[in-house]
């Protein structure tokens, strides 16, 4: 089984992803540590690295044929990215996609939070780095990645937590199996 996790930046999914993957004993792979590293190999941060893959599309090709390549090549992964679910979509990979949101206040109090840094300087960073990912997925692939109708379960993180969560998709994903 694969089980793909998405949805904007501090919504909650590698938190949920992670522990997901250890209550089902699956591997687990974030496709933000990846663009993370190639940042850091670039010597560049985060937003200016999303400023620098809107004119270089083979970073976002070679993150995307990564998460692809793996999804097709393992079994009981969970698979946390923004675009996960729609190169599942896309690609006929099958897949328990889920698509986790939270409000933008929340994620930017979580993403703050975790990152040490002031709210109204990361609310910035954070609204430009969403900018950035919504521009280039649309002129890259035509996706707009917080549509879900293409999801098999949608939940909002805002007023719940992540093992909260996690059970929730346990059950949701039991059930599937007994189908």
């Amino acid at each position: 089984m694969k089980v793909t996790i998405s949805g904007p930046i501090g919504s909650g999914k590698s938190t949920v992803g992670s522990k997901l993957a250890k209550a089902l004993n699956f591997k687990f792979f974030s496709g933000g540590t990846f663009f993370s590293e190639l940042a850091r190999k670039h010597n560049m941060s985060l937003e200016d690295f999303n400023v620098y893959a809107e004119s270089h599309p083979e970073i976002d090709a070679q993150q995307d044929q990564l998460i692809l390549d793996f999804l097709r090549e393992n079994d009981d992964v969970v698979v946390e990215s923004r675009l996960s679910g729609w190169l599942c979509q896309r690609n006929g990979v099958d897949a328990f996609k889920i698509f986790i949101d939270a409000s933008r206040e929340e994620r930017i109090r979580r993403v703050s939070g975790r990152e040490s840094t002031n709210f109204d300087r990361t609310a910035e960073h954070l609204i430009k780095r969403e900018e950035s990912e919504i521009k280039r997925y649309k002129e890259l692939y035509d996706i707009d990645y917080k549509i879900t109708d293409i999801y098999d379960y949608v939940i909002n993180t805002d007023n719940i937590s992540a093992e909260e969560v996690v059970l929730d998709i346990y059950d949701k994903l039991s059930n599937r199996n007994r189908c």
